[in-house]
């Protein structure tokens, strides 16, 4: 037994059993506050389903050898012109939520290839580039939303007519299309209604399904040849080079699947969200996703399917229970986004801190 043990503590790390037992704390401290637990619970689950595809893309620019993609936010930006075009004809349904991810491949996949030509340019500083990089074209779409032709009156300023509003509600297009799909819901369907715990607790499933199913998939392609090519490429170019391998076209493609990947993902997190947030609010989504994958086991140069599960789990349940269980403690009415952002910045330094640590295994 203690061989399993510690079998267990090698394989996970010491830094991944401190999250994991602090949120189990975090888990179980709820019932003694009085937080409603079958709906934190849920909220949870969706922010898993929501967060996932951004951690896959991460995932993958690794992988190939780029490093912690800080240019997360030019593949969002992609998914948010597919997504404001989409709500432009007013698509709708499951339908009109495909049909914006599919809108949204092709301006991926050009953007992606110039900033995988650009990566390939500055070996060894991809994440200071690609932070800067996606910090001037956060800047330049600012303006693009501004001048673009919309013309929908419920996307665009009212008094001027011009320019896509700041939040984009969803509620008439595909607002939680993905969530309610094949929906388990205790209060519909009248599970447990006289248990004060769970009467509330729901999942998400077509979400979960999605994320599920993105996984499967990133996990077949690793298995495949050009998988592990990717892979041998991203951990030890010197030796694939000395195989025939050409680094720069397999960082090319892993870079424009991680573009594309980003770009589908943001309209899932969008259709869970409500909402599409345009101008700065893309600029910071690289960190979380990069917090996740880190927690997750991952390393600059190293990173799988099961990293990205654990890290999406770990991150995102402690950055929903710490919220609640901070208010119910502390009761300070404006306290919840003050503890959001320190919590969310506090496992991000973490994980930051833990690089070293996991390049060293």
């Amino acid at each position: 037994r203690m061989t399993q043990i510690k079998r267990a503590v090698n394989f996970l790390g010491v830094s991944r059993l401190v999250v994991i037992g602090f949120l189990l704390v975090l888990m179980v401290s709820v019932f003694p506050l009085g937080i409603n637990p079958g709906m934190i619970y849920s909220d949870c689950l969706v922010r898993i389903g929501m967060n996932g595809f951004l951690v896959l893309a991460m995932m993958v620019s690794i992988v190939c050898g780029a490093g912690l993609n800080f240019g997360l936010p030019i593949g969002i930006l992609c998914g948010l012109l597919g997504g404001s075009i989409a709500v432009q004809f007013n698509w709708s349904g499951l339908a009109g939520f495909w049909g914006a991810c599919i809108v949204s491949v092709p301006f991926a996949l050009i953007a992606g290839y110039f900033y995988a030509a650009l990566l390939n340019n500055v070996k060894g500083s991809e994440m200071t580039v690609g932070n800067y990089m996606a910090f001037s074209i956060v800047s330049l779409m600012s303006i693009a939303w501004l001048v673009l032709p919309y013309n929908n009156p419920k996307i665009v300023w009212p008094i001027t007519g011009v320019g896509l509003r700041t939040t984009m509600t969803l509620e008439e297009n595909y607002d939680k299309v993905l969530d309610n799909f094949l929906r388990i819901d205790f209060k519909q369907m009248g599970i447990l209604q006289d248990n004060p715990y769970w009467k509330d607790f729901s999942v998400s499933t077509g979400l979960l399904l999605v994320f599920a199913v993105g996984c499967l998939l990133m996990w077949l392609f690793m298995k495949t040849k050009a998988g592990v090519i990717m892979r041998c490429s991203g951990v030890n170019p010197g030796f694939s080079r000395t195989l025939g391998v050409n680094n720069n076209r397999v960082r090319t493609i892993g870079i424009v699947a991680s573009t594309v990947i980003a770009a589908v993902g943001i309209n899932i997190y969008s259709q869970s969200y409500g909402f599409y947030q345009f101008y700065s609010a893309p600029l910071m989504m690289a960190f979380p996703a990069m917090a996740a994958i880190l927690i997750g086991g991952a390393t600059p140069k190293k990173a799988s399917v099961f990293n990205v599960v654990l890290g999406v789990i770990l991150f995102q349940c402690l950055l929903t229970l710490a919220t609640p269980v901070a208010n119910a403690v502390i009761n300070a009415g404006s306290i919840s986004e003050v503890v959001r952002i320190i919590v969310q910045n506090g496992i991000i330094l973490y994980a930051l801190t833990k690089i070293r640590a996991n390049g060293g295994k």
